[in-house]
This record gives C-alpha cells, structure tokens and sequence, in this order.
C-alpha cells in the first residue's frame, strides 16, 4: 500500500526519533511532577493515568539511552557531557517517588538504585563541561541531587530506613550547594531569550523545598531521627526556599509577559516541570510545616501547570506530525 499523508513511514518516525534531543527528558519529568501533584490533591486516576504516560516514555528513553551506550558511544559521551543528559536521573527519580507514594517499594527502590548509580556517572561528566553564561540547563545539576534526596527520604519514611534518611539529608545539603554554583555560571539573559529551560532556575528551588519537606516529615514518622534543633534548621530553610521558589515564579512569568515566545520549542517541557514542581513543593510544604493556607495557592498552581502541561502536549504532538510527514 503506498503512503498517504496520513499514515507517516516508519523510517520517517526512526528518523525523528534519532534526532530527539537529550532535554526531551524533560517531557517525563513534567508529567511525572504533574502525576505527584494530582495525586496530593486527590485525583487518583488522572494522576495514574499521567504516571502511565511518564513511564511509557520513560522506558523509551531508557531504551534509547542504553542502545546508544551501546552502539555509539561517542555520541553518548558527547551528549552525557551537557546538562540535559542528567534529565535520566532526575526522571527516574520523580516516577520512582510516585511509585513509592503506590506503595511499590520494591520498584522505587529499584529505580533509587538506578537513579543513584548514574548520578555520579552524569554529573561529573556535567561539571567538568561547565563554563560561565549557560542556560537554565545548568541548574539540573542540582535538580538530579535533589531528586535523590526526595526519593530517597520518601523510601526512608516508607520503610523506616534511618540510614536512607540521613544519606538524603547530604544529597539535600549538597543539592543547595549546587544550587549556588550552577547560579554563578547562569547567564541571567536567559530570561530574555530562553526557549523555556530558563524556568529550570525555579524549578530546582522547587525541588530543594521539597526535598526540605520530604525531610521534615520523615522525622515525623520517626522522632529520633534528627534532634530538635536540626529539625528547626530544616524547617526554616525549607520555608525559605519555598519562599525564592514562589519569588522565582513570579519573576520568570512577568519575563515571559514583557518576552513573550509563543513559539513552541521541546525546552518547554523545562517550563511545564517548574511549574509543576512549584505546586507540588507548595503542597508539601503546607502538609509538612502545618501552613495550612498554602494548600489553596498550591491547587491553584497545579491546575495552572495542568494548563500548561496541555498546551505542550498539544505543540509537541503538531511538531512530531510535522517532522514525521516532512
């Protein structure tokens, strides 16, 4: 049967897919934070049916990450050097905390393992390929951490692993310190002329709160695992970090009122993980501080990030029938 425009060929479809840039990682972790989210707020189904997307796409990627391992290395290690190949960590801890939330233990632990053995791998690689004026990618250095961090101390409150908590204690800090480092070689013109990674800035702020949260109320579930006073550091800068998350939003969004780019671009997907992830760190913030009236604005956030999320959905299906057909 010969082709029609409607039915695109496969090779046509290989060929898209061959070309797909690390950051579409992105994609898993938008869906994934946007899962976590509706299932805080009690949209049991919408968030399994999202986690079903982030995995179906996971798997893919995965799929993808291991055959080019395999079979061109170069091009591995070349795009394993750039910030957006850390995407693998902190995808793949997002569904894992999820899954963790499920009540799969065994398979969010599975996937801390995976997470936590390339972590290391990816980072370095990331680092030592740093230089000054880079995109909001950068700030994925401390988003991979983080997310380690979250998985990690979810797990620990799950299982009642003390040890676990305490290694997301350091992966917390540590994440911070990141934070700080990654800021000095953003280039703050991003704003401006970002295609839509540049809102990762807030993003990992996001992440941080959370993984302050995660950590509070691990203690919660076990009162002797940090002692008051670590306790109130961690509160305070939970709270604090919340707050430059909440400062961050608001700043990328006027950027992008005085800036508009309607156009669409696959760093998008680096817009809508921010975006879920601000919710998301405002939830838990309110569930693990007891600062109740945040409940309501992080709702909010969420169904904006929902919004959100559909646009690029919406733009990123137009783009691959565009690309498949061409």
């Amino acid at each position: 049967m010969p082709d029609t425009p409607d039915m695109p060929d496969t090779p046509s479809f290989r060929a898209w897919w061959a070309e797909r840039p690390p950051a579409a990682g992105a994609a898993v972790m938008a869906t994934g934070i946007i899962s976590v989210g509706l299932q805080l707020t009690g949209y049991e189904t919408l968030s399994r049916i999202m986690l079903v997307l982030a995995s179906l796409a996971w798997l893919g990627l995965a799929a993808d990450f291991a055959a080019r391992l395999v079979r061109d290395r170069e091009r591995w290690t070349r795009q394993a050097g750039t910030p957006a190949g850390l995407t693998a960590v902190a995808a793949t801890t997002l569904l894992g905390t999820r899954f963790s939330a499920l009540g799969w233990q065994g398979l969010a632990e599975a996937l801390l393992a995976l997470s936590g053995a390339l972590w290391p791998v990816l980072l370095l690689a990331v680092v030592r390929h740093w230089r000054r004026r880079m995109a909001g990618g950068v700030f994925l250095a401390c988003v991979a951490t983080q997310g380690l961090s979250v998985l990690g101390s979810t797990i620990a409150t799950a299982v009642g692993a003390d040890w676990l908590a305490h290694a997301a204690l350091v992966l917390f800090w540590l994440g911070i310190v990141l934070y700080g480092v990654s800021f000095a070689h953003f280039d703050l013109w991003e704003v401006k002329r970002g295609a839509g990674d540049h809102w990762v800035a807030g993003g990992a702020l996001g992440i941080s709160a959370l993984a302050g949260a995660r950590l509070v109320a691990a203690h919660h579930g076990s009162p002797y695992l940090w002692n008051d006073d670590d306790q109130g550091v961690l509160r305070a800068t939970t709270g604090a970090l919340l707050a430059l998350d909440l400062t961050c939003y608001c700043v990328l969004l006027v950027t992008e009122a005085v800036w508009p780019r309607p156009r669409y671009d696959a760093l998008r997907w680096s817009t809508v993980f921010p975006m879920g992830m601000t919710a998301v760190s405002t939830l838990s913030v309110a569930a693990a501080l007891d600062v109740f009236w945040l409940k309501g604005p992080g709702q909010v956030l969420l169904w904006f990030a929902v919004a959100a999320w559909l646009v690029v959905a919406a733009g990123a299906a137009l783009a691959v029938r565009s690309a498949v057909r061409g």
